[in-house]
């Protein structure tokens, strides 16, 4: 059931915490193959941008609960944030429970990790209102265990990830960029995406190209050309009444100078990155007069989401009497 969010002010009267849950991108992804565990060994390029979800942290004797302003979020144990939330509760051995509120602005189903970025955010979220002082180090184990990209959100900016997407390294040269992002209002279920791609392809144990793309960045070269995402076409024949969209999508993307274009994560979100703000207003509004929800943002590096975490956290502090 949709439900209006409480408003910051009647928020932090109660002692609530509000913390942010930023979107990713997946600026390139290769599908190395299948693990011995049954997870797909992957090699990706992480990155944050601007969009957000709000979540609101309440303070509760006992339980955990959580309530969504979109349909089609679990309101129950299935929501990935109570399953942080529990998973925290256990490690730390804390019997204090919360009410978590989540307002999405991020696409649902949309391959932007908005689900892990909420169960993230209450993580670090429950570490300050319950005074665990574990920081990200500290919940890093915990999130490898919620999820492939729940440890990224820990520490954000552009990164480098391998393994099931859940070793993430942070890059020396952090992507600054404007992002025109779509949302063909079409969710995808990432298991029915790696499903079509494990039924036609092998896993490509040669695939370097991301590591190109490292090495000539840190040149000073970097080559956006160099990037792909493996899951695109598996995506596509998942939900084949996009191929039109898409194919537009990217035209009028690249008609207004993108950068580079691409399907991000299992989709089915699609993006164009900028280096001019005036090109991005003009293909947001082209993109927009073609019916499409579109969405600007800009690309958080690595310094500039730790510093909004830490005033986001200062700010909860100050409100509860911290410091």
């Amino acid at each position: 059931m949709k439900r209006r969010s409480p408003s910051p002010r009647a928020g932090r009267s109660t002692g609530a915490l509000h913390v942010p849950a930023f979107a990713k991108l997946n600026l390139g992804l290769e599908v190395l193959g299948v693990r011995s565990d049954g997870y797909h060994e992957l090699r990706t390029l992480f990155q944050t941008i601007e969009l957000h979800d709000d979540i609101v942290l309440r303070p509760r004797a006992r339980g955990i609960s959580v309530l969504c302003d979109h349909p089609a979020v679990p309101g129950d144990e299935k929501n990935l944030a109570v399953k942080a939330a529990r998973a925290l509760q256990k490690y730390a051995g804390v019997r204090k429970g919360v009410e978590i509120d989540i307002t999405k602005r991020i696409p649902v189903g949309g391959g932007l990790g908005g689900g892990s970025s909420d169960a993230a955010s209450v993580l670090r979220g429950l570490d300050r209102l319950w005074g665990l002082g574990l920081g990200p180090a500290g919940l890093h184990p915990l999130a490898r265990r919620l999820g492939a990209d729940v440890a990224y959100f820990l520490l954000g900016g552009t990164a480098l990830g391998l393994g099931r997407g859940d070793e993430v390294y942070p890059l020396w040269r952090q992507v600054h960029a404007q992002v025109v992002l779509v949302d063909p209002g079409r969710s995808l279920s990432t298991a029915a995406v790696y499903a079509r791609y494990d039924s036609r392809l092998t896993g490509r144990q040669n695939g370097y190209t991301i590591y190109r793309f490292v090495s000539r960045d840190l040149e000073g070269e970097g080559d956006y050309s160099l990037l792909s995402n493996d899951l695109e076409e598996a995506a596509l024949e998942e939900a084949p009444e996009l191929v039109g969209e898409f194919r537009r999508i990217r035209r009028l993307l690249v008609q207004e100078g993108a950068l580079f274009t691409a399907l991000s994560g299992s989709g089915s979100s699609f993006f164009g990155l900028f280096e001019e703000a005036r090109r991005a207003r003009r293909a947001q509004a082209a993109l927009a007069a073609e019916g499409f929800a579109v969405f600007r943002s800009r690309t958080l590096s690595l310094d500039r989401y730790r510093k909004l975490w830490s005033q986001s956290l200062r700010a909860a502090g100050r409100a509860r009497g911290l410091g």
